[in-house]
């Protein structure tokens, strides 16, 4: 009888978030259809175990880790075409959002991503809109920001739109992000609601601001030299699940929101709404990013994604 084939998911969260509940159907599916022929196994963080957040897909790319999934705002640097996603109010909602991912602007990151790792993208995960969070005041207006420095991911675009926003951006990894804030190195930090109570930040934030300034997704990818080692039958039915997966995971994070909200409301926190008239201001102020990322980037948005801005 042949060994089976290993198959290592992980990420950086508890077993409990939407992504780890994505990856747990993904492995708990192949080892139903697959039974002896699979050994599923899970790293639900790879904080625990010493790395960074950040290190996910060259975790993947090395293949300790079979398939995984990372934030695409961390490989912005790394392949600028990637970057386009982190352009700030790009989407209006979440269903305009999910149709540019699972179409041509989604395509154009996975051939990108695919074309600079030593990876094979199997779709995306949803991170979803962001909104920020601080110690200091209520933020309803870009004048709000004034002097308040402001935690982002390593993205040269995301750290632009804060500029604009009159923040000042600061990058530090997830895994130092906490103590950053309770220091008071950093006076605010920008996620989605579920990631803000996931990593405790609501215990130190008493300001919340439903901005939906970015949407981000997380690129689930699997180590190339695997996966394109697999029969061919697994390699169908990896890429099958991980498709069924993502509606799933999409489910559970609109719960997580909701779930997250309730948690920061009940610890003593404002949460700010922002009227459409208020968030029309913060779009105003970020308008120059756009022209500026039509100079960078001529001739390399495949997917047109700026042409409808």
């Amino acid at each position: 009888m042949t060994d089976p084939i290993q198959i290592r998911l992980g990420g950086y969260g508890p077993p409990s978030t939407s992504f780890s509940r994505g990856l747990k159907l993904i492995g708990d599916r192949l080892a139903r259809q697959f039974r002896d022929r699979v050994d599923i196994q899970y790293v639900w963080n790879v904080m625990d175990l010493g790395y960074n957040a950040e290190d996910v897909l060259s975790l993947v790319e090395r293949g300790a880790l079979s398939l995984g999934y990372q934030s695409t705002s961390g490989l912005a640097e790394q392949i600028p075409e990637v970057g386009l996603a982190d352009l700030p109010f790009l989407f209006a909602n979440e269903a305009e959002a999910r149709a540019a991912i699972d179409g041509a602007f989604g395509a154009l990151l996975a051939d990108r991503i695919e074309a600079n790792t030593n990876s094979r993208v199997l779709g995306f995960f949803e991170n979803g809109f962001r909104h920020v969070s601080n110690s200091i005041r209520p933020v309803r207006s870009p004048a709000d920001f004034k002097s308040m420095s402001v935690r982002t991911l390593n993205s040269k675009i995301q750290a632009r739109s804060f500029e604009l926003m009159g923040a000042k951006p600061v990058h530090v990894g997830l895994a130092k992000l906490i103590a950053a804030l309770k220091n008071g190195e950093i006076d605010g930090q920008e996620n989605p609601l579920a990631n803000t109570v996931t990593y405790g930040a609501h215990k130190l934030h008493k300001f919340h601001t439903l901005t939906n300034h970015f949407y981000v997704s997380r690129v689930i990818a699997a180590h190339r030299q695997s996966f394109d080692s697999w029969p061919r039958d697994v390699q169908d039915a990896v890429r099958a699940v991980v498709r069924d997966a993502i509606p799933a995971q999409r489910g559970f994070a609109e719960q997580e929101e909701l779930t997250a909200r309730k948690a920061i409301e009940a610890a003593g926190c404002e949460v700010a709404d922002l009227t459409d008239s208020e968030r029309r201001v913060f779009q105003s102020s970020v308008r120059p990013i756009y022209d500026e990322v039509r100079r960078a980037f001529a001739g390399k948005d495949s997917a047109g994604i700026l042409d409808s801005k």
